[in-house]
């Protein structure tokens, strides 16, 4: 495949980083911080990205997108991640959510959900792991019981990032217990306000707002709240998660946190031994391979088959994160540790090193994205 992806990604690139530049302030570190005016930001800037055509900028122009490529999103993701993801937690319901509606949603479902995820006016959490099935998600336990024509879902739900400021809430639940592993889950779209949800923040070395455990008691789940059919919730969401893996381009914003402190060194940086120079031209090495993985995962999006690439994509990524968080930390020193405006890119870097201690474990761990790179390699034999 061509790599290049052309005239225009450079003229979007300049359009994003001069908004960023002017609506982001330059010490934003995300949304999940002690501070509500950093989720406010995120709330007026996807907005602003809204108005601007730019927030779902690859989705079709019928559903409320800018009707562009999947290059030009590729483009958005990784200027947005780049400067620790002004859009907030917005990226879910642009990224993985919004396309599995596309593809899975009835009519009434894309009319009621796709605009407003278009618009920047809701967001959505994703409410898939439980304690005793994270990876192993076809094991969950939590039950949706038939109820009339509904059901009624009870259970626990864990580790559910943004699910204390989200509106709605993509829950998987097992419909049939007895049915094979592969068809005994459902997909439902259930708003968070409710009766029967109890959200609960999870401390962590995260921040506030990033993690959360979800108690459902006899939640109603209506037969239009349920996105594709019952009991094909296992396929969906193997789609749902590829589309996640390749939606967050950690790769760029490693690159941009690495060029960022080479400029602020100056000529500092000839000072430093030869070994950590070495680790830096290695790790922009492997970053440039992670970023043509995920261009290739991109590539490949369309085809329900091609899980492999994305979770390919995601092991390169994430294992990126973490070697260039260490990296910078030897090049900083003690320095590293410090925190808040008057800290080294104030605090990004100990902020990075943080996130970065997460990323082989989130959205699916790296063990089992080596797992499913190896049943492909192997042609689907365990």
């Amino acid at each position: 495949m061509d790599y290049d992806l052309g005239d225009d990604a450079v003229e979007l690139r300049h359009r994003l980083r001069e908004l960023i530049d002017k609506h982001v302030p330059a010490d934003f570190l995300g949304a999940c911080t002690d501070d509500p005016q950093d989720l406010a930001t995120t709330e007026t800037f996807c907005k602003l990205l809204a108005a601007e055509g730019l927030l779902a900028l690859a989705w079709p122009k019928e559903h409320g997108g800018g009707g562009g490529s999947v290059w030009q999103q590729t483009v958005l993701r990784e200027e947005m991640w780049a400067q620790h993801e002004p859009r907030g937690p917005q990226y879910m319901g642009i990224n993985w959510v919004g396309p599995a509606l596309m593809r899975y949603g009835t009519a009434e479902q894309k009319t009621k959900h796709l605009a407003a995820i278009a618009s920047g006016d809701v967001i959505w959490c994703q409410g898939f792991s439980e304690p005793e099935a994270g990876t192993d998600l076809v094991s969950l336990r939590t039950r949706a019981v038939p109820d009339g024509d509904g059901w009624r879902i009870s259970g626990q739900k864990v580790w559910t990032s943004y699910a204390g400021m989200a509106s709605w809430c993509v829950l998987a639940a097992c419909t049939d217990p007895a049915a094979p592993k592969h068809k005994r889950l459902t997909l439902f779209l259930i708003p968070m306000n409710r009766d029967g949800f109890t959200v609960r923040p999870i401390s962590s070395m995260l921040g506030p707002h990033h993690l959360n455990e979800m108690f459902l008691d006899g939640v109603q789940a209506l037969p239009g709240d349920v996105l594709g059919e019952p009991g094909d919730g296992w396929r969906v969401m193997r789609e749902a998660l590829a589309f996640e893996r390749v939606g967050i381009a950690r790769y760029a914003r490693c690159e941009s946190l690495m060029h960022r402190i080479q400029t602020q060194l100056g000529d500092d940086w000839d000072q430093l031994p030869e070994s950590l120079r070495a680790r830096w031209v290695r790790a922009l090495v492997d970053l440039r391979v992670a970023r043509l993985l995920a261009y290739r995962a991109v590539s490949l999006q369309d085809d329900p088959s091609a899980g492999a690439a994305a979770s390919a994509a995601r092991i390169a990524t994430t294992t990126c994160d973490q070697q260039v968080a260490e990296l910078l930390f030897d090049v900083l020193g003690p320095a590293a540790l410090d925190s808040g405006p008057s800290a080294a890119l104030h605090g990004a870097i100990e902020d990075h090193w943080r996130y970065a201690q997460a990323a082989t474990v989130a959205s699916g761990t790296i063990e089992v994205q080596r797992i499913l790179v190896a049943r492909d390699a192997l042609g689907g034999h365990r």
